[in-house]
Parts: C-alpha cells; sequence; structure tokens
C-alpha cells in the first residue's frame, strides 16, 4: 500500500507540471492530445475543459478508462496515472475553470461548446528526479564505476 507522502507528491507533480497528454480509446487504438490540467487535490480529481464536438468526448462516452501523463523533463519529474473520465455540460464548472489560456479554443466561458471533462485516478507512478545536469551526471559516474544511478523517487500508488 502506498504512502500517504507517495500520493501526495503524485498530486503536487501533477500541479506543477500542469500539461498533460490525455489517451484515451479509440476502439483498438489509443488515442494522445495534449491538455491543461486542472487539478483539484481536495475533489479527489483532474478538470480539463473540452469541445462538445471533440472525439475525445465520443472515445470517453465508449471506455472511460483514460491515462494521464505529465512530463517535466527539465526536472527529469514524470507522473502516469490512470482513472476515469466523465464528461459533463456543468456551466458552473466550466466558469470556475476558465482562465486566459482557453481564449485561444473558445470566445468565452458562455460558449456552448465547451465541456468539462472529469478524470478520477484509480492508480499513478511517479518519477522525481534531480533535475536534467545532476542525472547526466549521476549516469555518467554510473558508466565509469559499472553501477546503477541513484535517478531520484519513484513509487506506484493507488489513488
Amino acid at each position: 500500500m502506498a504512502e500517504q507522502g507517495d500520493i501526495e507528491r503524485v498530486w503536487k507533480l501533477m500541479q506543477k507540471i500542469g500539461i498533460c497528454m490525455l489517451a484515451s480509446h479509440d476502439g483498438k487504438l489509443i488515442r494522445g492530445r495534449p491538455m491543461a490540467a486542472h487539478v483539484e487535490r481536495d475533489e479527489h480529481c483532474i478538470y480539463f475543459l473540452t469541445d462538445a464536438e471533440s472525439h475525445k468526448d465520443e472515445e470517453i462516452s465508449r471506455d472511460p478508462t483514460v491515462a494521464l501523463f505529465f512530463a517535466d523533463t527539465s526536472g527529469q519529474n514524470y507522473v502516469s496515472l490512470s482513472g476515469d473520465a466523465v464528461v459533463s455540460n456543468d456551466r458552473a464548472k466550466i466558469k470556475e475553470l476558465w482562465s486566459t489560456p482557453a481564449k485561444a479554443w473558445w470566445d468565452d466561458p458562455d460558449d456552448p461548446s465547451i465541456r468539462v471533462l472529469k478524470v478520477t485516478p484509480r492508480d499513478a507512478q511517479y518519477w522525481d528526479g534531480p533535475g536534467t545536469i545532476v542525472a547526466y551526471a549521476k549516469m555518467a559516474v554510473a558508466a565509469m564505476t559499472s553501477g546503477a544511478p541513484d535517478m531520484g523517487d519513484q513509487a506506484k500508488v493507488r489513488m
């Protein structure tokens, strides 16, 4: 069983990174796309604004199991999460999540094509690395000494 500290680290890394790849099932294929995540630890979910005309909404209605992949390559920090997704037309939540980046896709939060995608996590794995420069130095030392480098903390957790 995961320690509470590992679960908190997953939430903090997702919050810090902010953008993730959202993967859903399209029949036998898996489709991914970058999405701006609204991480809500207190609600135990991650929200996204999405468009009613998007294929991911159809895919999720057929199979609600999704995966989220967060990556901060400069810090060598990563989170992989699987969970259950649901799409809704919660207008109050849309207004709550509205931010300047959303203006790239819609004129305002009252646009009738905006939907809320809510992901409730089931499990996750994180890798909290030492940063790129330190990681390369550790790999170089390990290569010269035939040892394995300490690349930071990692854990699998049930959310």
